[in-house]
């Protein structure tokens, strides 16, 4: 299927790895312009040898100056953007003993204003020039509780009434809001999670991955070329018509309508 991507400039925050390098690899593929970004150069640097052709930039996005100017300089030294996707951030994940009010500050920042702080610059310009598509990786915690993962499903939870709102709001402008809710992923992230919930059952890390794969329906979590290979359509004129809904991809773990 050709997807019509080339030439269209894409900026993809959390870009240096996991789910949004692989996004960044996949949207190369399809002929797009990319620019990645994250807090560290040095991830840039290494990621970018994976990205021929790409380009990135650090900020800290949970700056809303650092993430203005992020922006700012993309469309000045790149070009208007086309398409953003959103996979940067992520809350820590606590057993609930453990928590305090300052951990579910912190993710609200770590998850929901990283993607926000961008988003808003960004769908303000996409809405002046009436064209754009936003997709926003987001997490199953904020639709399903985990006990290890309170503070960061309630930001996942934001955001994702936070991308079908601004869909709604936007939509008569020309532009497409997405969400996706990927389950568990093979990726560094996964890690922090098993610590997490080997510690709440007092089981070894090893165990808890078992259990985890076992619970999966599929019998094995994505890989984030998977979660890339959606984000990619959606962001291509074939998905013309999909705005103002979160998509699920956890393997048919928690089969649920609403």
């Amino acid at each position: 299927m050709q997807l019509d991507l080339n030439g269209k400039t894409a900026l993809i925050t959390g870009g240096s790895k996991g789910i949004g390098l692989a996004c960044a690899q996949s949207l190369l593929s399809e002929g797009a312009r990319v620019v990645i970004c994250s807090r560290s150069q040095e991830n840039i640097d290494t990621a970018l040898a994976k990205l021929p052709g790409a380009i990135g930039f650090a900020a800290d996005l949970i700056s809303e100056n650092e993430a203005l100017s992020l922006v700012d300089k993309i469309e000045a030294d790149v070009g208007a953007l086309d398409i953003l996707v959103n996979c940067a951030g992520a809350a820590r994940r606590t057993p609930p003993q453990d928590l305090s009010p300052a951990h579910w500050r912190a993710a609200m920042d770590a998850k929901y204003f990283s993607y926000i702080n961008v988003i808003d610059p960004v769908v303000k310009r996409m809405a002046a020039r009436r064209a754009g598509v936003i997709v926003n990786v987001i997490g199953g915690g904020g639709k399903v509780a985990s006990p290890i993962h309170l503070p960061g499903g309630a930001a996942n939870a934001a955001l994702m009434l936070a991308t079908v709102g601004l869909a709604n709001a936007y939509a008569a402008s020309g532009l497409r809001i997405v969400g996706i809710n990927p389950g568990n992923t093979e990726t560094e992230r996964v890690t922090e999670g098993l610590r997490a919930e080997a510690a709440l059952h007092g089981i070894s890390e090893q165990a808890a991955l078992e259990k985890l794969v076992q619970r999966i329906p599929l019998g094995r979590m994505a890989t984030p070329e998977e979660i890339a290979n959606v984000v990619t359509f959606l962001s291509s004129s074939k998905a013309s018509y999909v705005t103002g809904v979160v998509i699920g991809m956890d393997g048919a773990l928690n089969p649920i309508v609403v």
